[in-house]
């Protein structure tokens, strides 16, 4: 329900609620209670028009100006001066301007303690709609405030996750083109066919990774290309275990989930003169997409660390803001020469 809806439907119970007050005579006739006559109508219409004088101006005025400033003693006094004023001026006009009907007898004189608990009986009503005003008004304005907070987080998610995107893409582009650039001086007709590789890899970064989500395919298939291209540089004691889905649902998925974990384990499980292993399993599980990686860890070293931690870091906050609660993610080293990094993610039930 947005703003101006919300607006009209507080209107409408407003409406709804006075109608049933100044409707009360109808609902209590029967056959020692006859129906009002005009002149008896219009004297009760005099106290429920008093509780709306009393209602509204707290409503629209006496609670904006003193209660949400935080100023109750004024807010108090100038209650006690309204129901006073109102009190008064509906006592002159029922004994003055709308008598009773001449066939009704005056009470008898009272005692004035019956006179002070009759003062003190009304002006508990007339304090309990302004009790009633203030509860309606301030329970009104939390609920604007909490939309309005609401959508502030929603617009700053949004923000933080197209800056997040925003960070991610050159940092994979760097990565890539270190690779490739590697690749040239080895064989110029791979490093060709990997510049093709890179171009369809470019088009998915820089045009279907703006949108909210992609089909599950196409993330594995951008996995594929680009695991492919890491292959293609890889000493020949590297072993490379690789299982994708052969035929990967199109459930709906952010994009670019997986690439952080993926570039980790290539950077830091191969070397050069030792054996290293790399291992990437992506499946579908009852309604969870599991993504397991384990590789050799080689840690690199102080001066040799550009990027570290910042995919990782990313993608924990990615995964905060677009599955809170739906997720695990757990990575570290496993033992002393190896190192696990395990992503589950719930989809919604359909």
């Amino acid at each position: 329900m947005n703003a101006v809806q919300s607006k009209y439907a507080a209107w409408f119970i407003h409406l709804t609620a006075w109608a049933v007050i100044f409707g009360m005579p109808l609902f209590f006739t029967g056959p020692d209670r006859p129906l009002m006559t005009g002149p008896q109508y219009v004297r009760f219409l005099l106290v429920p028009l008093s509780f709306m004088l009393v209602f509204y101006t707290n409503y629209f005025v006496l609670i904006d100006r003193y209660l949400t400033t935080r100023r109750g003693g004024r807010f108090a006094l100038s209650n006690l001066l309204l129901i006073l004023l109102v009190m008064v001026s509906v006592h002159l006009l029922f004994r003055y301007v709308l008598p009773p009907d001449p066939g009704h007898h005056p009470p008898a004189d009272r005692p004035w303690q019956d006179g002070v608990r009759f003062f003190l009986g009304n002006a508990t009503l007339y304090a309990l709609v302004v009790g009633v005003g203030v509860a309606i008004r301030m329970t009104g304005g939390w609920y604007r405030a909490e939309a309005a907070r609401k959508e502030l987080e929603h617009s700053h998610t949004e923000a933080e996750l197209q800056n997040l995107k925003s960070q991610l893409n050159p940092h994979f582009l760097f990565n890539t083109l270190n690779n490739i650039y590697s690749l040239i001086q080895l064989d110029t007709t791979r490093a060709q066919q990997a510049v093709h590789d890179l171009s369809r890899m470019l088009r998915y970064v820089l045009y279907d990774s703006s949108r909210a989500t992609v089909p599950l395919a196409a993330e594995i298939d951008f996995l594929r290309d680009y695991i492919e291209l890491m292959r293609i540089r890889l000493p020949r004691h590297v072993r490379l275990f690789v299982s994708l889905p052969d035929a990967p649902s199109s459930t709906p998925i952010a994009p670019l989930l997986f690439i952080s974990l993926v570039e980790n384990a290539f950077k830091h499980g191969v070397s050069n003169e030792k054996p290293s292993y790399i291992t990437i399993d992506i499946h579908e599980l009852e309604g969870q997409l599991i993504c397991s990686i384990k590789n050799s860890r080689f840690p690199k070293s102080d001066s040799d660390r550009s990027g570290s931690g910042i995919g990782l870091s990313n993608l924990t906050r990615r995964l905060d803001m677009i599955y809170p609660g739906r997720y695990i993610l757990e990575y570290g080293p496993a033992g002393e020469t190896d190192y696990r990094a395990l992503l589950c993610i719930k989809f919604d039930e359909p």
